[in-house]
């Protein structure tokens, strides 16, 4: 049943106003508010993670398993990759460990998974979903948003970055008892280089790479939907969401990312209200990948496309 209700003008303009005071009041406590890690104090890598480090860490489950990574963009949605797609979610934040107890951890059901419509799933392109939690989380020190890169940020060559997650070690090789949630350093490969490693028709440009090429860092099989973040200042930006790569950790193979950036339109555009929180992240420098070239695609699209997950 649809009740319709005439509005004077007056109070129109008054509705009006109020709902931009609230919609500013809301972005602007979304940008106060994310990339925040007050628990995080870290300057160069270890492995373990410490409690708190990465409050915006998502551990998707199914069947009582982890299998999945994602990233708490404000108090009632998360971000993850859209192979990450599964029916029965639940998504937990706020947790350390994988074994054990949680002391500072909540669990919500999923009531909306928006796909990217154009998700490719042979190409991997578009590889974003959104999950809508059935209630809103309240923030602490050990659950809080990750600032989203926005549409003209830059991330050049050799941009320090962090992946976290409980996915494999290494190929074939699971996260070890209690499984403990891991960190791990990579640099950004721009997208010339990485299209001369991968193929230059698996690389698109709504992806971002990021890893060393002498390999020994990657992101891992588990690891998908989680996020790539660097830090601009005191705050924490979500580049990239991880999503294939061929093999993990090996060398001239970095991991390869949705491109956070490419999607801010979209991601609002499903977000009418409670936007998250978007951030310019600007490069210094010049961007090294602008001098890179290469002869011939390395590796084919077959070989490339392996998911990091199930």
């Amino acid at each position: 049943m649809m009740l319709k209700i005439q509005l004077s003008k007056s109070y129109q303009k008054c509705c009006y106003a109020q709902l931009f005071v609230k919609n500013v009041f809301n972005l602007h406590l979304s940008l106060s508010e994310c990339g925040r890690a007050p628990l995080n104090t870290k300057i160069v890598g270890g492995q373990d993670a410490s409690a708190g480090a990465w409050p915006w860490q998502a551990s998707l489950h199914r069947s009582g398993s982890h299998f999945c990574g994602g990233s708490l963009i404000n108090n009632e949605w998360v971000l993850t990759a859209a192979h990450c797609f599964a029916s029965g979610l639940i998504v937990y934040l706020g947790r350390q460990t994988q074994e054990g107890a949680n002391a500072n951890e909540v669990s919500r059901n999923v009531s909306q998974i928006i796909k990217h419509p154009a998700y490719n799933s042979i190409t991997e392109d578009n590889d974003i979903t959104l999950l809508h939690l059935s209630s809103p989380v309240t923030f602490t020190d050990h659950i809080r948003p990750v600032c989203l890169a926005s549409a003209n940020s830059t991330f050049f060559k050799s941009t320090v970055s962090w992946v976290t997650g409980w996915g494999n070690i290494r190929t074939g090789a699971s996260l070890p008892s209690p499984q403990i949630l891991q960190e791990v350093d990579v640099p950004v490969v721009g997208n010339k280089q990485c299209k001369c490693l991968y193929g230059v028709s698996t690389i698109t440009d709504n992806m971002l790479c990021a890893g060393p090429l002498e390999g020994g860092k990657d992101s891992c099989q588990g690891d998908s939907g989680g996020p790539l973040v660097s830090k601009q200042g005191s705050v924490w930006v979500q580049s990239g969401v991880v999503s294939f790569g061929n093999g993990c950790a090996l060398p001239n193979l970095p991991g390869v990312y949705a491109r956070v950036s490419k999607y801010q339109n979209w991601i609002n555009e499903q977000m009418t209200t409670n936007q998250p929180g978007f951030v310019t992240f600007n490069s210094n420098g010049t961007d090294g990948d602008l001098a890179i070239s290469c002869v011939a695609n390395i590796h084919s699209l077959c070989a490339a496309v392996l998911l990091k997950s199930m």
